[in-house]
């Protein structure tokens, strides 16, 4: 029988986990329970990704932390406050301090200054984050302050935004002055790290360390931690007294920052000449040291290849390990041809790079991952140039290429096509890698992919949905298998963008040799679909399959006879043909017999140590259990049984299929499952809207794109996800009151009330049903709810008493045969802006998110005259995400303008396009005016109505359960929650309108009652609070005696200020002038 990777006989154990021990060590989560076998890996080596590497690092070297968090470097800052809080000591004895705060703007500014006091500091950002950080850059380097930066390379916004890895950002600030160090890899992320900490004391130079956003910093890889003993050892300790010296103080006091005139300011930027010409042999001089440490040796710049190649590729960045295993395949072939590695970017070396680059090189491919819009090449490109025809290499000639922005895949095919280019006698210049460009024909094209890993490499590729847990349990397998057997591990992790409910993709690689192959799994030993409608979704998710491979599927047929009914043909024929073991695990229902619905995570988990063997099942059952201790402890005794019982439950019950040997002639029958497009799908849907359904966003050619980014509204009514495992339906229409509540509560706008006459209720599908409608106004119309299935995600918010669980098939006849009748019942009323069509609907929101009722309610309201300014945050995420636009038009094909700039000028944004609309109006001299009366809308929703119709800028804060808050009793108590926090006092309803005031009226409406005594309740229902007390129990009691408190004072102010500004009759005001003449005399 095959297997995935031979049982290992002797299981060792290394530390669990990466935190840090007092004494700044690795430490384990808990004691091992068996022996140690002879570890080939020395050092200590434990699983851990590029985040946590520099993290470590910086924590250790470190007296303050200034943060802001920003994706993908978020989880330092959080790892350094976590470490802090838990009162770990760094290199010096001593706990950091760590300071978020408002902005990365303001995090930079902290750090400035708190390195002019003399305090050893670093901070962490990426992206926009960076760029917000320049000014602050220019002053740290100018004033010659030894600080780091650790960056997650990432894209930065322009035609659109990409949370996703390239140079962009960093490419941004080369010219600041600061010092810049690049690793490739999580254990280099640890190495370099260490290097910029040490040579910035030494130098007084800032260092910006970078490594790639994702691919590098949640890459999680096998590492070998440096401890902070033997960091400390490496300290200059002289410069940084120098440097601690040089702090601010009143006692030597001096002045910085000042003002330089003409005749001054040249010579002040030369004078720092002697010290910038020094960081380089201060580098390179550690670089040495670390290698003596470690024995792991880095240069500037590093060749790797044929001794005499003729052809050389420039890179910089985690694509190094890519084009490294390219060059070893191409000369095992005979050619000659070699890769540089980047290592040092700032200050850039000449001599280092012309002495790295072999004397017989005749054509050189520099590659950047960055395009450097409207200049002759990238920066490195431009770099590499100056520094060759300074160098006197002006015989060989160069070409530049563009490859993985935004985290495109940058694979060995890849690497291979560039050298095919400069086998030609005119290479292409300016060329792309990785994509189709048919409109400027730059692109390569990619002729092979050749299989380069180390011989043994074992690879799988779980598909799993957003929130199932499957990225967290492979993120732990990983860390098990590499912790309890002789092997080395690899993990990374692709998601789609959807907030909840979208694609993950985790790709795992185990082998006997270190893997940093970047790129992700293309030859799969192992597939797991922890979702069966995958299989028809997405056709090529079993393509990467190997020949005698594992299947894992969960699904509820765990016999032949159900598989083969089930099942698509062209799912058995690749099955077969591959002669694939497959195996199935009911996981959705023991998930929803040990009570954890939809967390699927631990019963996937037992099932693919059971399939793969690759640990011995009694003691990947032990682990297992380690991890739900060390996970779930915190959340009581109950969620540890839930969790042992789906453990034990999903061994027990993972069975492997012996399948008929005819499937491997079934009919290939993948265009059977693709879903024809409607008659009225715009283009889009066909170019760009169902390859990337597909998961084939990957091969759209360049034409397929508007050059400025737009797109078309309502795209995502065409998606059709289809991912909830339980769907609403209307079948008790008598004890339906019509209130219209689960309509208004839906987050994706799927559940939706309609008015039909018995005429149209004739030409309705079978199984249309509905009731007269309540009122007198409804009384010509039936009244039913209808649900979208495939929209629907079953977050269970709406009232689940009235909408009982049950198949809905008849949407399409509601949402395109009968019309909107949204003039019926007022408007103004919660009920009738119901049936008013939301202009934003099935979004990529989370199940039961708290956001998009709002925002929906907002649309139905005012959406055919509204401009969306949108900051940056999860609204983005739900509302704009290419290329599913979940904004959409009323029937008169009018609705929400939708834009998004940045997260810092949503404001000013909005305020600009305010004014562009107002001046084009009045230039245009059209009399447009609309007359909506202050008071005209009712109680239900009178906050969105009053802010409106208010004729100045208004603010609306609303109050949005989220499922981050950790809600005990479920994201389906969304209402009741909010409820509870109103009552408490946790969150105060109010509304100040100044225009009430020229009406005789209180501008103040205090809309809710004063706190009950629940508040401590409320906050012992969201594991957000709870999970403080577990660690700091007397704190939080403290903390929240004082909240109490504050939260009556809360209520009392407002309502103090409510009865201050009540209107008052003349007498009163005649009273209120004589007693402040009376008080003004005694003064």
């Amino acid at each position: 029988m095959n297997r995935l990777f031979a049982r290992h006989t002797r299981p060792i154990v290394a530390q669990r986990t990466f935190p840090l021990s007092s004494a700044g060590t690795l430490r384990a989560l808990s004691t091992p329970r068996w022996t140690a076998g002879p570890l080939r890996r020395l050092h200590g080596a434990v699983p851990m990704d590029g985040n946590t590497a520099a993290a470590h690092v910086a924590y250790g070297l470190s007296d303050i932390h200034a943060i802001y968090p920003i994706t993908p470097s978020s989880q330092m800052g959080e790892l350094a406050d976590k470490w802090s809080a838990e009162g770990r000591l760094n290199a010096f004895g001593n706990t950091p301090r760590v300071i978020e705060m408002q902005s990365e703007m303001g995090a930079a500014g902290t750090l400035h200054g708190a390195a002019v006091g003399g305090a050893l500091v670093s901070t962490f950002t990426a992206s926009q984050g960076l760029l917000l950080m320049i000014p602050n850059l220019y002053r740290v380097a100018g004033e010659l302050m030894p600080a780091v930066f650790h960056v997650t390379a990432r894209a930065i916004s322009g035609q659109g935004l990409s949370i996703y890895g390239d140079h962009s950002d960093v490419m941004a600030v080369k010219q600041t002055g600061v010092a810049m160090l690049a690793s490739a890899s999580p254990q280099e992320a640890m190495d370099l790290a260490l290097v910029a900490h040490l040579s910035s004391i030494r130098s007084s130079v800032p260092f910006v360390h970078f490594f790639d956003g994702f691919r590098t910093s949640h890459e999680i890889n096998t590492v070998e931690p440096i401890k902070y003993e033997d960091m400390r050892k490496l300290l200059d300790e002289e410069a940084l007294e120098q440097f601690r010296r040089r702090g601010m103080n009143p006692e030597t006091p001096n002045l910085r920052g000042l003002i330089d005139g003409p005749e001054h300011y040249f010579q002040q930027v030369e004078a720092a000449n002697t010290i910038l010409d020094g960081v380089l042999p201060v580098v390179e001089g550690y670089l040495d040291e670390v290698h003596k440490l470690t024995g792991r040796k880095y240069g500037l710049f590093d060749y790797h290849g044929h001794p005499e190649p003729r052809h050389v590729i420039v890179a910089c960045g985690s694509s190094v390990s890519t084009v490294e295993e390219a060059v070893n395949h191409r000369n095992a072939q005979g050619e000659r041809v070699g890769l540089i590695k980047v290592r040092l970017w700032r200050p850039f070396s000449i001599k280092h790079l012309v002495d790295a680059l072999p004397k017989s090189v005749e054509k050189v491919a520099v590659i950047d991952r960055v395009r450097d819009y409207l200049a002759s090449g990238g920066p490195l490109f431009q770099e590499v140039c100056t520094s060759l025809m300074m160098g006197g290499r002006r015989d060989v000639q160069l070409v530049n290429g563009r490859y993985g922005l935004g985290s495109k895949d940058f694979t060995p095919g890849m690497a291979l096509a560039i050298f095919e280019n400069l086998k030609q006698d005119q290479p292409l210049h300016n060329f792309v890698v990785g994509i189709k460009d048919d409109v400027t024909h730059k692109s390569l094209t990619v002729t092979e992919e050749p299989d380069t890993l180390p011989a043994g490499t074992k690879q799988s590729i779980f598909w799993g949905i957003g929130g199932d847990g499957t990225v967290g349990a492979n993120e732990e397998a990983i860390k098990l298998i590499v912790e309890n057997s002789n092997m080395y591990g690899q993990g990374y992790f692709a998601y789609s963008a959807h907030k909840s409910g979208g694609v993950t993709v985790s790709h795992l690689r185990f082998g006997e040799k270190p893997i940093n192959s970047t790129y992700q799994v293309q030859n799969a030993d192992l597939i797991a679909v922890h979702t069966t409608p995958y299989l028809k979704k997405f056709p090529s998710l079993l393509g990467p399959l190997k020949e005698g491979g594992t299947v894992i599927l969960n699904s509820p047929w765990n016999d032949v006879a159900h598989l083969d009914r089930m099942l698509p043909d062209f799912v058995k024929r690749r099955i077969a043909r591959r002669k694939a073991r497959l195996i199935n695990v009911d996981a959705t229902a023991i998930a929803h017999e040990a009570g954890l619905r939809g967390r699927i995570n631990m019963v996937m988990q037992a099932a693919f140590f059971k399939a793969s063997e690759v640990l011995p099942l009694d003691v990947a059952r032990a682990e297992l259990r380690r991890v739900i201790d060390a996970q779930y402890a915190r959340k009581g005794r109950d969620v540890l049984e839930r969790n042992y019982a789906a453990l034990d439950q999903g061994l027990a019950r993972t069975v492997e299929v012996a399948y008929p040997d005819a499937w491997a002639e079934c009919r290939d029958d993948v265009a059977d499952y693709i879903v024809p497009d409607p008659a009225d799908a715009p283009e889009q849907l066909r170019k760009v809207l169902r390859p990337t359904q597909r998961m084939e966003g990957d091969s759209l050619p360049v034409s397929a794109f508007d050059p400025r980014g737009a797109m078309p509204s309502g795209t995502s009514k065409y998606e059709k996800r289809g991912i909830a495992p339980a769907v609403a339906q209307w079948t008790n229409p008598d004890t339906c009151t019509q209130c219209n509540l689960c309509s208004a509560l839906c987050p994706h706008a799927a559940i939706r009330p309609f008015l039909f006459t018995q005429e149209e209720a004739g030409s309705a599908p079978e199984g249309w049903e509905g009731r007269k409608a309540v009122g007198k106004a409804g009384k010509s119309y039936q009244y039913r709810v209808q649900v979208s299935p495939y929209d629907c995600t079953g977050c269970d918010v709406p009232f689940v008493d009235a909408l009982d669980r049950g198949q809905a098939r008849l949407w399409d006849f509601a949402a395109e045969r009968l019309p909107i009748r949204s003039e019926v019942y007022p408007k103004e009323s919660l009920k009738g802006s119901q049936f008013a069509k939301p202009c934003l609907e099935f979004s990529g929101a989370c199940a039961g998110c708290g956001e998009t009722p709002v925002v929906k309610l907002l649309t139905q309201l005012f959406g055919d005259e509204l401009y969306i300014a949108n900051a940056t945050g999860c609204s983005i995420v739900w509302g704009g995400m290419f290329p599913w636009s979940a904004y959409t038009t009323n029937e008169r094909g009018h609705g929400p303008a939708w834009g998004h700039s940045l997260f810092e000028d949503a404001a000013e944004y909005g305020f600009g396009i305010r004014h562009a609309v107002r001046y084009r109006r009045e230039a245009l001299r059209c009399a447009v005016q609309r007359d909506l009366a202050a008071g005209a809308y009712a109680a239900e929703h009178p906050a969105l109505a009053e802010a409106e119709a208010f004729d100045g800028p208004s603010l609306v804060i609303a109050y949005a359960p989220c499922i981050a808050h950790g809600i005990k009793a479920g994201i389906s108590t969304e209402v009741e929650e909010a409820k509870r926090a109103i009552k408490a006092g946790y969150h105060i309803l109010y509304r100040y309108n100044p225009s009430l005031v020229e009406q005789g009226m209180n501008p103040l409406s205090l809309d809710s009652s004063p706190p009950d005594d629940q508040l401590l309740q409320f906050l012992r229902g969201e594991n957000r609070y709870e999970a403080l007390r577990q660690q700091h129990p007397e704190l939080t009691d403290e903390k929240q005696r004082l909240l109490v408190r504050d939260v009556a004072d809360r209520y009392r102010h407002y309502a103090l200020l409510k009865e201050q500004l009540e209107p008052k009759d003349d007498g009163e005001e005649e009273e209120e002038k004589a007693d402040e003449a009376k008080e003004e005399a005694t003064a």
